[in-house]
């Protein structure tokens, strides 16, 4: 299994992301079902394999891991100017994880799953008033 890691850029909080996401559910047009989200970027993963059903999305959000969505499956398309993209099916679902200080970079990268933050939930912080907690204690390196 592989996940992947990304940046929400231009998006400041989680909740911006998740009004984003249902604004632009079918933007360009691609059509994979109802119940479904899709971020379109240029490459299409090598690891393709070991992403697909089994994977995730973490977003870096405003330098900080804060969510991650499953991938669903990643679909080869064509942009509107003819080139090759991947399109990134994720299910709706957005977990938070512990928050998680992540340094700028550009695209996309693997993250293996030994690197990746846990489920907030799973991390003892059950409730959502918890989150602030949990991104301070992971600024102070405590967790």
């Amino acid at each position: 299994m592989m996940h992947i890691i990304k940046l929400c850029v231009g998006v400041a909080t989680l909740e911006e992301l998740e009004r984003y996401r249902e604004e632009r559910a079918h933007w360009w047009g691609a059509d994979y079902g109802e119940n479904v989200h899709v971020h379109r970027t240029r490459m299409m993963p090598k690891r393709r394999a070991e992403i697909e059903g089994q994977g995730s999305i973490y977003w870096v959000i405003s330098g900080v891991i804060r969510c991650r969505q499953p991938i669903l499956r990643l679909a080869e398309a064509v942009d509107e100017q003819g080139l090759g993209c991947c399109d990134i099916i994720m299910a709706p679902d957005m977990v938070r994880t512990i928050p998680r200080p992540k340094s700028p970079f550009q695209g996309w990268r693997y993250l293996d799953p030994k690197d990746a933050p846990a489920d907030l939930e799973h991390g003892g912080f059950a409730d959502g008033g918890s989150a602030e907690l949990a991104e301070e204690l992971a600024k102070l390196g405590l967790i």
